[in-house]
């Protein structure tokens, strides 16, 4: 098992977190999973921008950008890649769920090793599948990336082992909106079409990245309700992440897919700005 790397608390080398911190006893707060690379975090202004966003919706303090990217840096200096969490909480008050106007803001910075994949996973392809839990609605919450996950840790443990990277979530009406642990692209007829996250989901920072990219290479790009029936009828399907980057679907359930054109060339143009593989 690999050796966990450094860890901060609001600046300090710790791993303990007061019992009283709402992010552990609500999920009261925010967390982004950022990729380092030879000293960089090349998404870093996308993922302060969506935390700042979920700052300001869940009237969370937010910290001094400065005294992020300071320890970001910090807990990552000896590695040439890793993965760091970056995690603001609400830092406790009264008992009960009434936020106390005085509460201020808890940080925690923390990396991990960098997760080695196998190279044919993005030249062959992933398998999903589609996981019968449903995920949780609220256009307050939507889009951010709350420390409340348990939707998704449900729906992981619908499968083991390794014969699926990842799965398909629903919303109660049976539309598509993400992976667990990534957004979805479909393709159709030259078409690049993702789920439309107004109701429930993560804005994934890969996700608008991707999506600035095809819009910058001439392509066409709708943010819609997706059915179902699109990802078994599609051309291609692809997942993204912040630190997997894009990875194609080769099988959906069943239903066996190809990994087309319209993938490969959005790895390649991905690959050549970030270098996630």
């Amino acid at each position: 098992m690999p050796e966990p790397g450094a860890c901060l608390v609001d600046g300090k080398q710790t791993r303990l977190l007061p019992v009283s911190d709402r992010g552990f006893l609500y999920g009261d707060g925010l967390f982004e999973t950022i990729a380092w690379i030879d000293g960089l975090a090349p998404l870093l202004d996308r993922h302060l921008q969506r935390l700042a966003h979920g700052c300001e919706r869940l009237a969370l303090d937010l910290p001094e950008r400065t005294l992020l990217e300071s320890e970001i840096h910090r807990v990552a200096a000896d590695s040439s890649r890793a993965v760091i969490k970056l995690i603001v909480s609400r830092s406790g008050g009264e008992r009960g769920y009434r936020i106390d106007a005085n509460a201020g803001s808890r940080r925690v910075v923390l990396s991990s090793p960098w997760p080695e994949r196998p190279a044919h996973w993005y030249r062959e392809g992933v398998a999903v599948r589609v996981c019968s839990t449903r995920l949780s609605s609220q256009p307050l919450l939507a889009g951010l990336k709350t420390l409340a996950r348990l939707d998704q840790v449900l729906a992981r443990a619908e499968w083991g082992g390794d014969e699926f990277y990842d799965g398909i979530m629903l919303q109660a009406g049976g539309t598509v909106v993400c992976g667990t642990m990534s957004n979805v692209f479909v393709v159709r007829n030259s078409v690049l079409l993702t789920p439309d996250l107004s109701r429930c989901g993560v804005a994934g920072v890969m996700r608008a990245t991707v999506m600035d990219i095809a819009r910058e290479e001439g392509l066409r790009v709708e943010c819609r309700d997706v059915e179902l029936e699109e990802l078994h009828d599609c051309d291609e399907l692809l997942l993204t992440n912040a630190v997997s980057g894009i990875l194609p679907v080769n099988r959906i359930d069943t239903r066996v897919l190809p990994v087309g054109p319209l993938t490969r060339r959005l790895q390649g143009l991905a690959d050549a700005r970030f270098r996630l593989r």
